[in-house]
């Protein structure tokens, strides 16, 4: 199998690491707009340099990996459909629903695999929860609670083209709460502080955010989000049922302290970013890919899924402009629930 990985920034340096490593990947394509850390790379991993993305399907390949900034996703997307070929491509699909919508029929039409870079879905602690709530050892689901908290802020110049805090951020819970539940979100509510540092202002984005969902069956899940949590990367998840309470994400490196005589301590080596703490996740979904392509799995997220992560994000930040409920109806792309 050969696949071809388009960007070769943080992520996609990870992910060709995964795939060169691969005992059913023969080979690697890898190409970016800046030719010379794709030839850097492919040096190091010993695999072949293209110059630009032409040369990927020029040369073949069997799939595509694409890790570019979002702006070039769904152009991607787009043509990977109608060339046939299965894509990987991290999340979003687009910054806008226009786009997204476009690029999942796209897909559709051609009859193509589009996984999407849902990272958490293939998290042993997610995953447990997830068992955890379908297996009904909780018993009625009544309360979910979510947060992702990022020790600093990004760089100044990412904002304005990170879609915002809810739809670049607080899409991973919007996905993973779905996931985990099995329920679609009915309804939101949410609000958003732009207290922090004047680049978030400048950038018409919010430094810290919070979301009420309601979920079908009357489940309400409680969200946060911040970019200045200075205690370190912390993402968590509990859920609570009239049996039993589950959390992910609790261990001895959560960057939390307790106040209680006899808490626990706090962490001596605190998670530092989202790629320490979810690495094995990370792998696990090009794995995944690999074995999508190959045609031993179904589609562990398609871009459907994540159509309906960015419906949520969409309908919290309308939300949060207009300070009102927002139903999930009133946000185009609706179809019926994944899950049944």
């Amino acid at each position: 199998m050969r696949i071809g990985v388009i960007g070769t920034g943080r992520i996609g340096t990870i992910h060709a690491h995964t795939l060169s490593r691969h005992r059913d990947v023969g080979s690697l394509i890898l190409t970016d707009a800046d030719p010379a850390r794709a030839q850097a790379l492919a040096h190091r991993l010993g695999e072949t340099a293209a110059p630009g993305v032409d040369e990927i399907y020029t040369w073949g390949v069997d799939a595509l990996v694409i890790t570019t900034a979002t702006s070039a996703h769904a152009e991607l997307i787009g043509r990977a459909a109608r060339s046939g070929l299965p894509v990987f491509c991290e999340k979003p699909i687009a910054l806008d629903l226009a786009g997204t919508l476009q690029a999942v029929s796209e897909v559709e039409a051609a009859g193509t695999v589009l996984q999407m870079g849902f990272q958490r879905r293939f998290d042993p602690g997610y995953t447990g929860a997830r068992e955890a709530v379908r297996s009904g050892r909780l018993g009625r689901l009544h309360t979910v609670r979510a947060m992702s908290s990022d020790p600093e802020p990004p760089p100044a110049g990412y904002l304005p083209q990170s879609g915002g805090l809810y739809r670049d951020t607080l899409i991973h819970d919007f996905d993973i709460v779905r996931w985990v539940t099995g329920r679609e979100i009915v309804d939101v509510y949410a609000a958003g502080s732009d207290a922090g540092p004047a680049m978030f202002r400048e950038a018409d984005d919010v430094d810290t955010g919070a979301a009420l969902l309601t979920l079908e069956g009357g489940t309400l899940a409680v969200l946060t989000a911040t970019r200045m949590n200075g205690a370190g990367y912390d993402v968590r998840m509990e859920l609570a049922g009239e049996r039993d309470q589950i959390v992910v994400g609790l261990d001895d490196r959560t960057p939390i302290a307790s106040t209680e005589p006899t808490g626990p301590p706090a962490a001596d080596k605190p998670w530092t970013g989202f790629l320490e703490r979810f690495g094995p996740a990370y792998e696990a979904e090009l794995i995944g890919f690999v074995e999508v392509v190959r045609g031993e799995r179904a589609n562990p997220c398609d871009g459907r899924e994540a159509l309906q992560a960015l419906r949520v994000a969409e309908a919290c930040e309308l939300s949060r402009r207009e300070r009102r409920p927002v139903r999930l109806r009133e946000i185009a792309g609706g179809a019926a629930s994944a899950y049944g």
